[in-house]
C-alpha cells in the first residue's frame, strides 16, 4: 500500500534510473550532491501524519552557484519517481511537493522521501511516517507451568495494524503493594507475548496490563487480576501409546504417562482424549477419562487407522478447588483396528434352516447388552472381561459360520452359539 495516494498521474510514475537502488530503510540527514559542493534540506524533516492527511514539503539547495537549480530537481518516494505535476518551483533553489490523502506507510521504519539532482544523485532525504495511534490492547491471558514463572499473550487492538512501529510493554505488580515491573522476554509464544521467568509470589494476586505506544500516541489495556495458582498448566502427557485390544475389531487401548510437573508439585490431574479417523479432520472428544492414565476406546470402525491425542488439566493445587488450564494436545499417535471377519454386503450371510429356532431374539439381547456395557463402562474403572469374552466368542462364531457356509452348512455354528452363550452371560 503506497504512502501517498497520488491520483491517476502518480500511478504512472516512472522508476528511477537502473543505477539507483531501492532504499530499504529510511534515508536520514541531508546527503551532498555528486559534486560535493552543494547540500539540500527537506522540510519538514521526518514528519508523522495520520492516514488521510496531506503533506506540503520543500527541497532547498544551499551553496554557491553554479549548482543544481529547482528546475532540475525531482522527488522519489520509496524509490519511485513522483510525477512532475505534484511539484512546483518556488524559487531558483527550492522545489515544493504536494501529496494528498496519504495511505499508511509501507514500512514501519518510515517511507523514503528523497530529493534528487538532475543526474539522479541524492541531495536530501526524509522519513515519512503515516499511520494510526495504537488501540487499546485486550484479551490478555496468562499461564504458569511451574508456579514460578508466568507467560502472557494479548491481542493488539480491534484493527491491530497501525502502519507504524508500535511498542508493547507488559507491566505487572502485586495487587495491594509493590512497584510496577516490566516484562523483558517478549515474543516467546508469538508476536504479542511475554515471559516472566522468576521472582513471582504465590497466594497473592497480581495486576497485569499492557501498554502500547508509537509516534502518534499510546493506549493501555484493562487490568487483569490473577493468582498464579489459578493459572497453572502442564506440558502435554508424554509417551502416549495406542494399541489393539487383542483381536477386537472395534476397540483401541490408549495409555500415557503423567506430565512430570504433576509429580514435582503434587498436583492432581484430569485428562481428555480426542481421536479421529485418518481421512477426517473432525475430532471426537472423550471427556470422562477422570484422573486415569489409560482408556479403552470402543465402538470404532474395523480396519481403520485412528489418530489419538491426550491433554491434561491440573487441579487440587495446594488444596485449591479451582481447575487449572488445559495443556496443549500431545503429538498425534496412530494405530489401526483389526479388519472385520464378518461377510460384507453381498457376501452371502448364512440362511436359517427350517425347523431351527430363530436367533433374532438372541441377537437383539446381545445388542442391548453391548449398548449398556459401552454406555456404563466407557473409559471407566468397570471390568471389560465379560465384554471381551463376548466379543471374542462372537468373532470366533462368525469365522465358524463362514467356514461351514462354504460347505453348505451352518448348523454347527448355530449350535455353538446356543451352547456357549449361557456360559458367558
Amino acid at each position: 500500500m503506497p504512502a501517498g495516494r497520488l491520483g491517476p498521474a502518480a500511478q504512472s510514475a516512472r522508476r528511477p534510473p537502473p543505477l539507483l537502488p531501492l532504499l530499504l530503510f529510511c534515508v536520514l540527514g541531508a546527503p551532498r550532491d555528486g559534486s560535493g559542493a552543494h547540500t539540500a534540506v527537506i522540510s519538514p524533516q521526518d514528519p508523522t501524519l495520520l492516514i488521510g492527511s496531506s503533506l506540503q514539503a520543500t527541497c532547498s539547495v544551499h551553496g554557491d552557484p553554479p549548482g543544481p537549480t529547482a528546475e532540475g530537481l525531482y522527488w522519489t518516494l520509496n524509490g519511485h519517481r513522483l510525477p512532475p505535476e505534484l511539484s512546483r518551483v518556488l524559487n531558483a533553489s527550492t522545489l515544493a511537493l504536494a501529496l494528498a490523502n496519504l495511505n499508511g506507510s509501507r514500512q514501519q521504519s518510515g517511507d523514503n522521501l528523497v530529493c534528487h539532482a538532475r543526474d539522479g544523485s541524492i541531495l536530501a532525504g526524509s522519513c515519512l511516517y503515516v499511520g494510526l495511534p495504537p488501540e487499546k490492547p485486550f484479551n490478555i491471558s496468562c499461564w504458569s507451568k511451574n508456579m514460578k514463572d508466568l507467560t502472557c499473550r494479548w491481542t493488539p487492538g480491534a484493527h491491530g495494524e497501525t502502519f507504524l512501529h508500535t511498542n508493547y510493554s507488559l507491566k505487572y505488580k502485586l495487587r495491594w503493594y509493590g512497584q510496577d515491573n516490566t516484562c523483558e522476554e517478549y515474543h516467546t509464544v508469538g508476536p504479542h507475548s511475554c515471559h516472566i521467568p522468576k521472582d513471582l509470589a504465590l497466594f497473592t494476586p497480581y495486576e497485569i496490563w499492557v501498554e502500547a505506544t508509537n509516534r502518534l500516541g499510546s493506549a493501555r489495556s484493562d487490568v487483569l487480576t490473577l493468582d498464579i495458582l489459578d493459572v497453572v498448566t502442564t506440558d502435554p502427557p508424554p509417551d502416549v501409546h495406542v494399541s489393539r485390544v487383542g483381536g477386537l475389531e472395534d476397540q483401541l487401548s490408549v495409555r500415557w504417562v503423567s506430565p512430570p510437573a504433576l509429580k514435582d508439585f503434587l498436583f492432581q490431574a484430569k485428562y481428555q482424549i480426542r481421536y479421529r479417523v485418518e481421512d477426517s479432520v473432525d475430532w471426537k472428544v472423550v471427556d470422562d477419562v477422570s484422573n486415569q492414565t489409560s482408556c479403552r476406546l470402543a465402538g470404532l470402525k474395523p480396519g481403520t487407522v485412528y489418530f489419538v491425542q491426550v491433554r491434561c488439566n491440573p487441579f487440587g493445587i495446594y488444596g485449591s478447588k479451582k481447575a487449572g488450564i488445559w495443556s496443549e494436545w500431545s503429538h498425534p499417535t496412530a494405530a489401526s483396528t483389526p479388519r472385520s471377519e464378518r461377510p460384507g454386503p453381498g457376501g452371502g450371510a448364512c440362511e436359517q434352516r427350517g425347523g431351527e429356532p430363530s436367533s433374532g431374539p438372541v441377537r437383539r439381547e446381545l445388542k442391548q447388552f453391548l449398548g449398556w456395557l459401552k454406555k456404563h463402562a466407557y473409559c471407566s474403572n468397570l471390568s471389560f472381561r465379560l465384554y471381551d469374552q463376548w466379543r471374542a466368542w462372537m468373532q470366533k462364531s462368525h469365522k465358524t459360520r463362514n467356514q461351514h457356509r462354504t460347505r453348505g452348512s451352518c448348523s454347527r455354528a448355530d449350535a455353538a452359539r446356543r451352547e456357549v452363550l449361557p456360559d458367558k452371560l
